[in-house]
């Protein structure tokens, strides 16, 4: 069992830095030049590139998501309170319904796969992916804290800090299917959005 579990924490990690590394690539990167490129350029670009792109990023989040899965009952989460794990889970969890059930629908819509409104669902896909890299840092905390802090956040924290930390991560997730970007329009700004939501939930954990 040993290394069964190891075999997943390997896959789990391994599946995190692509399905990761897919979103800062589309969020820092590819967004950003769509608004620049050419024509012609960010024709070809959205027919063979996005679909490579976003197959494995899809994909990668699956795999994650399962691993991650099987590991959040591995180690016994579910009957405890341990704070960090928890908050890692949820947004980690909404972050991959987010990619199943808000981006890969509606680029496809955007990339000319299925029809539909364009417009739209270019705002709804990039609202979900500006979310998921919001929660990035947030679901980092969760999995290296739950190792790393967990005794200080023991000791420091209470049920009253994991609810409210659980409450925030479902209101920034209800704001992704029913509100705007605010300040995570702009790539500093979900970045620095994302540092302080990690930097404000450690404090609740830690001393609410």
């Amino acid at each position: 069992m040993y290394y069964v579990e190891f075999f997943f924490r390997y896959f789990h990690v391994l599946a995190g830095i692509v399905w990761i590394g897919m979103l800062y690539y589309f969020n820092f990167v590819q967004t950003e030049y769509f608004k620049e490129a050419e024509a012609g350029a960010k024709s070809d670009a959205m027919a063979k590139l996005a679909p490579r792109a976003l197959w494995w990023f899809r994909w990668g989040a699956m795999l994650t998501f399962l691993t991650g899965a099987y590991l959040f009952h591995k180690i016994g989460a579910l009957g405890t309170t341990m704070p960090a794990i928890w908050v890692g889970a949820l947004a980690g969890t909404f972050m991959f319904l987010n990619v199943w059930l808000g981006i890969w629908p509606n680029q496809q819509i955007v990339l000319g796969m299925k029809e539909g409104d364009g417009p739209a669902a270019a705002a709804k896909a990039g609202l979900a992916s500006r979310t998921n890299t919001l929660f990035s840092g947030p679901m980092l905390l969760g999995m290296l804290g739950n190792k790393y802090l967990a005794v200080p956040i023991a000791e420091g924290g209470s049920a009253t800090g994991l609810y409210v930390a659980l409450g925030t991560i479902v209101v920034l997730e209800i704001n992704a299917l029913f509100g705007g970007m605010g300040p995570m329009k702009s790539v500093m700004g979900v970045i620095h959005s994302s540092l302080a939501l990690m930097l404000a939930i450690l404090g609740i954990l830690l001393y609410l």
